[in-house]
């Protein structure tokens, strides 16, 4: 049973939240290393229960996890927590997201998680893609999606390549995370645009420790590489943020040749 419940405390509140989690069934190198009893946000409330604290109790609460669970706690209502002890990540922030996406790359005995376990199968949506076309490139310790084309001379390294990514010659890929595309485009699609920029990226150009939303435009020889190690900066107009040191282009951006990040 839950008997305190804290949202995303620090300092000397997430220290008064540390327990003895050997109770739960970890042994005692685990319990160590993981002290805290962690909501992963996913809760099972019953029905007349949860219509009780929303309309009597908490009619103007916005949130379960900072408002309506310790309400709950507060008036001695049963909470009662269940062990996971599987695979899970808090994907709340750009630098989260980002790693969690970049750990799939890893070699397979250091794998936190893997979409080959036979005895947990993970689905996807089927969408009838041809397979990816890897001309005379190098691909290493690397997740491609269906239906890329990768042109010759290009080096990817520790990334995630999305579905439908097309990815021009010579081009240098490390760490990266590359949504892809939502749709392939026609030469008489791409002429409507300025230059004709195609979705994808470039000849020649470099990213690094970033993510490329979905459908975005990179032209030939730009470097996306945080040049200048920013931790934070938001320039949404010239189509890319900057969060945790991560440089991540906005969804549809249309990035110029020889643009420098």
């Amino acid at each position: 049973r839950i008997y305190d419940f804290a949202e995303k405390p620090s300092g000397d509140a997430l220290k008064a939240m540390e327990v003895d989690t050997t109770v739960l069934g970890l042994d005692e190198k685990r319990a160590k290393e993981m002290p805290y009893i962690a909501s992963m946000g996913i809760y099972v409330f019953k029905t007349s229960a949860m219509i009780n604290l929303l309309n009597q109790h908490f009619p103007s609460a916005n949130d379960f996890g900072s408002e309506i669970i310790p309400g709950a706690n507060s008036l001695g209502m049963h909470v009662q927590a269940y062990l996971f002890d599987g695979y899970w990540e808090d994907i709340g922030t750009i630098e989260a997201f980002y790693r969690s996406n970049i750990a799939l790359t890893e070699k397979t005995d250091q794998l936190k998680f893997s979409f080959y376990d036979q005895d947990a199968p993970i689905y996807t949506m089927s969408r009838f893609l041809p397979p990816s076309k890897i001309v005379e490139s190098e691909v290493v310790d690397s997740i491609i999606g269906d239906g890329c084309v990768i042109r010759h001379g290009t080096k990817i390294t520790n990334s995630v390549i999305g579905l439908r990514s097309l990815i021009g010659a010579n081009c240098v890929i490390e760490e990266a995370l590359i949504m892809g595309s939502d749709y392939y485009e026609t030469m008489e699609e791409c002429e409507l645009l300025p230059g004709c920029m195609p979705v994808g990226l470039g000849n020649g150009t470099v990213v690094k420790k970033c993510i490329i939303d979905k459908n975005a435009r990179i032209g030939h020889e730009c470097r996306i590489i945080n040049k200048d190690n920013i931790v934070e900066a938001a320039r949404e107009e010239e189509g890319f943020i900057i969060k945790d040191g991560i440089v991540t282009i906005i969804k549809d951006s249309i990035i110029a040749d020889g643009t420098v990040i």
